[in-house]
């Protein structure tokens, strides 16, 4: 599991209503921010039927956010998890496929699924 360096002060602690699953496609990605201060969290999460995922929006190779718009995240198949600023390609399970940072990983941010509901975790 990949993790941040540190901890970033406007991360959402366990427990944050995010979504319902209905609310993201299937498969699909939503982004959501968060504000402290002038502090900001951006995270998403990835659908793939039940099966939900969260990740820090960083590309772990150049820190910049990985998609160009919210919620545009995933490659037109929905099978890979792309990188807008350089092209790299991701599983669903945040494992770099293609690009300059094969076999490295995306930050895991925790999220939880309940009774149909995303939270934090």
């Amino acid at each position: 599991m990949a993790t941040s360096s540190s901890p970033n002060p406007a991360q959402p602690e366990a427990g944050v209503r995010l979504c319902d699953l209905a609310e993201i496609a299937d498969p699909g990605a939503k982004s959501f921010r968060f504000r402290v201060d002038s502090r900001l969290f951006a995270g998403f999460v990835v659908r793939a039927g039940d099966t939900v995922a969260g990740y820090v929006d960083s590309c772990p190779h150049a820190g910049w956010p990985l998609g160009a718009m919210d919620d545009r995240y995933l490659t037109r198949s929905g099978e890979h998890i792309l990188c807008a600023g350089h092209g790299a390609l991701f599983r669903l399970d945040g494992t770099c496929v293609a690009g300059p940072c094969v076999g490295e990983r995306l930050y895991d941010w925790p999220v939880a699924l309940r009774g149909g509901t995303l939270f934090t975790a």
